[in-house]
């Protein structure tokens, strides 16, 4: 059985566990607070960060980028027509430009600044304390262009990056999911997003995320909620 590194919230390694779940893949999980630096996980991998997978072999993969592509790599044809990285290559192309926009942007403009002010902070033995409510402030700005543009994509496609469920749509998800958690998506700005949303949280991957739940926060009631 594979093992999966990853934080609860932490929007990569949902990524990472949704994708896994599509790929049928039940990993052991273990839960890992990458802002302690543990030196045991530091040893697997120095940048210290979630998720990290180590496969039944023993390989190491760091980094949510680099595990979807091995998933994709050792077992995305066995998955046929829905594979999660198109065979096509303008395919592939869009789902890593969206991938890299949510992994990337969406994470550096939103979820890094919600994940660390009102949930890691809690935690910190150094470096804690009450949250800054100006980056908290910005990231619920910065969020409502992001609903936007996966509304703009989701009335021209089916998905977010073509007919078919990808990447994208997990990796987006993913990242929609920790802002959910902490009641901070504003879903009355844009309704095709909202209903794009909707199906992609009621895939029986997303189930586990759904029952995910931190000492201390209590979730708004649609999080949970596939009708929301």
């Amino acid at each position: 059985m594979p093992s999966l590194y990853h934080q609860p919230l932490c929007p990569q390694s949902r990524f990472i566990r949704l994708a896994l779940a599509e790929h049928g893949v039940e990993p052991q999980l273990i839960e890992e607070r990458p802002y302690e630096r543990r030196r045991e996980f530091l040893a697997l991998d120095p940048a210290g960060e979630t998720p990290l997978l180590i496969d039944d072999t023993g390989l190491i993969v760091p980094g949510a980028v680099t595990i979807a592509e091995y998933l994709d790599e050792t077992g995305g044809v066995a998955l046929g027509e829905n594979r999660l990285l198109p065979s096509d290559l303008a395919g592939r192309v869009e789902v890593r430009r969206l991938v890299s926009w949510f992994t990337q942007k969406f994470y550096g403009e939103v979820s890094n600044w919600l994940l660390t002010e009102k949930i890691n902070k809690r935690f910190m033995t150094n470096g804690g304390g009450a949250p800054d409510m100006d980056l908290v402030r910005a990231a619920r700005a910065n969020i409502r262009y992001h609903l936007h543009y996966i509304g703009y994509l989701t009335q021209q496609r089916n998905w977010l990056a073509g007919d078919k469920l990808s990447y994208a749509d997990l990796a987006a998800a993913a990242h929609i999911s920790v802002a959910d958690f902490l009641g901070d998506v504003p879903w009355d700005e844009d309704e095709t997003a909202k209903l794009w949303y909707a199906r992609v949280k009621s895939r029986k991957s997303f189930r586990a995320l759904l029952n995910d739940r931190v000492p201390g926060i209590t979730p708004p009631a649609v999080y949970a909620d596939l009708d929301f």
